[in-house]
């Protein structure tokens, strides 16, 4: 089979193309507002309503005041052990859904940084989202985070 990579792209695909690097951008926002601990702008990423499981956390979080406190607690936590966390997804896959939501699943890798030390991988996680418009261009609704050293 002989792809013509001349052709010019469909509607659809064009479509699909733009609204694949909104997810990106949105994406790419909110986890810099996390590894801030911007934690009023981060939890503003999600609706009032969210729902974030997380293997580290035995009950989901719920809802943005519980988000906001969650982050803050995490950011305690790194500030005494001297570290800093970064993230970072990759294989970012963006599903359309027909009530307009939009489902995603891609890797995520968490960073660590000890103060003076060299940066290691500290998890290597699947994130699936439930992301749904809002004023915003994108909200997530649902987060449910996996790690792979637990599964």
């Amino acid at each position: 089979m002989t792809i013509d990579i001349r052709a010019e792209p469909t509607a659809r695909e064009t479509e699909f193309a733009s609204l694949y690097a909104q997810v990106q951008q949105f994406y790419a926002d909110q986890l810099q507002l996390l590894d801030a601990h911007d934690a009023e702008r981060w939890a503003e990423t999600f609706t009032e309503d969210a729902v974030f499981e997380i293997p580290a956390l035995s009950e989901p979080v719920r809802g943005r005041d519980g988000l906001i406190s969650t982050l803050r607690r995490n950011q305690e936590h790194q500030q005494r052990d001297g570290a800093r966390l970064r993230r970072w997804i990759g294989m970012l896959d963006v599903r359309p859904q027909l009530d307009g939501t939009l489902h995603t699943r891609c890797s995520a890798l968490v960073y660590m940084t000890p103060h003076g030390g060299e940066s290691k991988v500290l998890h290597v996680c699947a994130m699936e989202d439930v992301l749904v418009r809002s004023r915003s261009p994108w909200r997530t609704r649902h987060r449910r985070v996996t790690r792979d050293d637990l599964a």
